[in-house]
This record gives structure tokens, sequence and C-alpha cells, in this order.
């Protein structure tokens, strides 16, 4: 169980950081270049972004998913 929350945790994050990254403006130069190819400055304001706010939107989507699976 552990495995598949933490699996659940990195999937959630992963989608976070697209998220904040759509907002920047630079979601399409991860889809085509990658992350490997993202600048410092580029990776430190989605990182900056997500220590902002990430407790709350974490919060929000576990709620999301224990709502459509039945667990809340």
């Amino acid at each position: 169980m552990a495995k598949r929350n933490k699996i659940m945790s990195e999937e959630i994050l992963d989608q976070f950081k697209y998220e904040i990254a759509e907002q920047l403006g630079i979601k399409n130069k991860i889809e085509t270049q990658g992350w490997a190819n993202m600048t410092s400055y580029e990776c430190g304001k989605i990182g900056g972004k997500i220590g902002g706010a990430m407790v709350k939107v974490m919060i929000r989507n576990a709620e999301k998913y224990l709502m459509e699976n039945g667990k809340l």
C-alpha cells in the first residue's frame, strides 16, 4: 500500500508541475525538449510556485482522488 501511495503522490506532483509550467508558458518547451533541456531559471520558477502553493493544491487533489474513488 505504501508503494502505491508513493506512486500516486509522484503522479500528482508531476501533474502539478505541468500545471505550473502551463501557467508560466513553458509547458510546450518541456513537452518538446524534455526536462533535461530546461534552464535552471525555468525549473526554479516552477519549484518556487510549487513551494508556495503545493500544500493547498496537494490537499485539493487528494480530496478529489478520494471522492472519486469513494473513500471520503
